[in-house]
């Protein structure tokens, strides 16, 4: 199943490159801001109907990425919504995976709730879904979200095939090999919002989830690029509505500007 969000642009590769220009200055500005790992937020029990929400940066970021996307999926006090800091020094996916499993448990106490639902913006999308796919995580996750995520792994920036982060997002990785592996009984629903002007998803399909037995809806979002997908205002908006409900019928809500492919 597949959902498109076209944006309405002229010339849309260029505006798309302007904007991820302007995205890349702003984000230079908030990243000390995000270095520190985030201090749990006490939530007194209150239950707001809805699973808490970790947010998942990607490659050598920061949980300051997702300022604005943070701040539409809180609106109101909707829901609960965190950001999990990982090492910029990790070497290895499934490491940080087994860490994000910790501290999904740890969040889930804390409020009270059996599940969460995760959002992964590029690598942290891929984290996301090898804790759901590959280390149980499906009992803990309700719904995944990933943002430019390289599923079917990557081919961009060949000269930093030295970092082994790098390496584990190529089609041809061990991690690749076990993310194909059936994945029988796995429950979570997974959304995967992908554009074709992603400069650093070689193919740009590869942001699209493809396996036969994972819950899959796949997004397409057109006239934005990598570092704007978790920060556009069209794509904040629809991601939470995936969360409010199951799509398409939840992103069809945007009206005319999405349609189901």
């Amino acid at each position: 199943m597949g959902v498109s969000i076209p944006v309405p642009v002229s010339g849309a590769a260029l505006r798309a490159g302007v904007l991820e220009a302007v995205v890349l200055g702003g984000h230079l500005l908030l990243y000390p801001t995000g270095i520190r790992p985030e201090k749990p937020a006490a939530t007194g029990g209150k239950d707001l109907g809805r699973p808490p929400v970790l947010l998942v940066h990607g490659f050598t970021d920061n949980r300051s990425v997702f300022v604005l996307l943070r701040r539409t999926l809180a609106a109101g006090g909707r829901r609960h919504v965190e950001a999990y800091n990982y090492s910029p020094f990790t070497r290895d996916l499934r490491v940080t995976a087994r860490h994000l499993a910790r501290r999904v448990e740890e969040l889930c106490e804390r409020t009270g709730q059996e599940r969460v639902d995760l959002v992964g913006h590029s690598l942290g999308g891929l984290v996301g879904r090898y804790f759901v796919q590959c280390l149980g995580g499906a009992a803990r996750v309700r719904t995944l979200v990933t943002l430019g995520t390289p599923h079917s792994g990557t081919r961009v920036a060949p000269f930093m095939d030295a970092h082994p982060l790098v390496r584990q997002m190529r089609p041809d990785s061990e991690v690749m090999a076990e993310l194909r592996a059936p994945a029988p009984g796995c429950r979570t629903r997974c959304v995967a919002f992908w554009s074709e002007f992603d400069e650093l998803m070689d193919p740009t399909e590869t942001a699209r989830i493809e396996h036969p037995d994972l819950r899959a809806e796949n997004v397409q979002v057109t006239g934005i690029g990598h570092l704007a997908l978790p920060a556009h205002p069209a794509v904040t908006a629809a991601v939470r509505r995936a969360l409010d409900g199951p799509a398409p019928a939840a992103l069809a809500s945007l009206g005319d500007s999405a349609s189901v492919a």
